[in-house]
């Protein structure tokens, strides 16, 4: 088995999925797919950088002359791939057309190529449907190789390493801004290349999953969730929440607590091959709505999690996919009542009879001063 974390033979397996889906080639522009496929970290240019990677032909690289020696230095340049540079006046949409066999029935595009580069190639390439590569890539992203798994251990690690500095940064007449900008920083500090997100809900705002930074002031005894997460140097994501309160928590948030922690302990548990997205989703919603909480768990279990913060499998009711040993996602169940709220995520992948946590750190309660 390979420990690379970009193998030289994923090209081959994209062009065998590429063959089994009828496509005659897929197209991927910078992006995750680009950089899962090649390990490429392209620019996101109005010039065109686009691999091609025909069903029965040789694989290529079209890229802006500019943008050449940074294809050759990437580990793009050490494949079997013909890097095709273009010229300023040059029409790259024309070349990668001339390229092709002719007749193609359809192509697959990159999930996140711009709107205008889908329809420059639908000019270019008038007699072919135009699906999504994401189809034809996502059974190789879902399951994790050795070698990235390792990557998500090492994200893991690092953003726990954050949540252990978190109870310095919070205090009582702090606002949410102040305490994440000191999270932002280190985020940065403990490894990762950039910082995704920061949420720092503060009383009621932590009955927001999605909560922005606020000007909020922290009030004693309130408590805060705080969720978090970043993108390492490999290209692999992070993604940990945790909660914690500035002084004696009130006693309902406790009661909530409690079940919440109970929980997630449960839907971790339900992980292993075989098993139900929707099960696993069902493990921790069953618990919440046995204690009364049901209608304050209102989103899914989790996500997947690799290049992409949010990629498959989503742990939600309605995917029956099984479960397969090397599948990364985070297991995230919360209970939003209101006057406050609360959630625990830890990201986990499955292994051949279980579960792994990328995550270490305790998932009980932290209090603050």
């Amino acid at each position: 088995m390979t420990t690379e974390l970009y193998p030289r033979e994923r090209l081959g397996l994209v062009r065998e999925a590429t063959a089994r889906a009828g496509l005659g080639a897929v197209l991927l522009t910078p992006g995750p797919d680009l950089r899962y496929v090649t390990g490429y970290d392209a620019k996101q240019l109005e010039r065109l950088t686009c691999l091609v990677v025909p069903a029965d032909a040789d694989p290529f690289l079209v890229v802006p002359r500019l943008e050449l020696p940074a294809a050759r230095e990437s580990r793009a340049g050490s494949l079997d791939v013909e890097l095709v540079p273009w010229d300023e006046t040059d029409d790259p949409y024309a070349l990668v057309a001339r390229r092709l066999p002719g007749g193609l029935d359809r192509v697959g595009l990159a999930d996140r190529m711009w709107a205008v580069m889908a329809l420059r190639f639908r000019a270019a390439l008038p007699g072919a449907e135009q699906v999504a590569a994401g189809g034809v890539l996502r059974e190789l992203r879902m399951r994790k190789s050795a070698a990235e798994v390792a990557a998500l251990r090492e994200a893991g690690a690092a953003i726990d390493r954050v949540h252990r500095r978190v109870p310095g940064f919070l205090k009582a007449g702090r606002t949410e801004r102040e305490v994440g900008r000191d999270i932002a920083d280190a985020i940065t500090a403990e490894g990762h290349a950039t910082v995704d997100f920061v949420i720092v809900g503060s009383g009621p705002n932590g009955a927001n999953p999605h909560a922005e930074l606020s000007d909020r002031v922290i009030a004693p005894g309130e408590p805060v969730v705080v969720d978090i997460g970043g993108t390492m140097p490999s290209g692999y994501c992070s993604d940990s929440t945790r909660n914690y309160c500035v002084g004696e928590p009130p006693a309902e948030y406790r009661a909530y607590y409690a079940v919440l922690e109970e929980a997630q302990r449960a839907s971790c548990e339900a992980v292993r091959p075989g098993v139900t997205p929707e099960a696993v989703d069902a493990a921790a919603r069953d618990v919440i709505a046995a204690a009364g909480y049901g209608e304050h768990f209102f989103h899914r279990t989790g996500h997947g999690i690799g290049l992409e913060s949010h990629e498959e499998p989503y742990i939600v009711e309605g995917n029956r996919e099984p479960l397969e040993a090397g599948m990364a996602f985070s297991v995230e169940p919360g209970i939003y009542p209101g006057a406050h709220g609360a959630r625990i995520e830890d990201i986990v992948v499955c292994t051949d009879d279980g579960y792994e946590p990328m995550n270490v750190t305790g998932r009980g309660l932290v209090v603050v001063g």
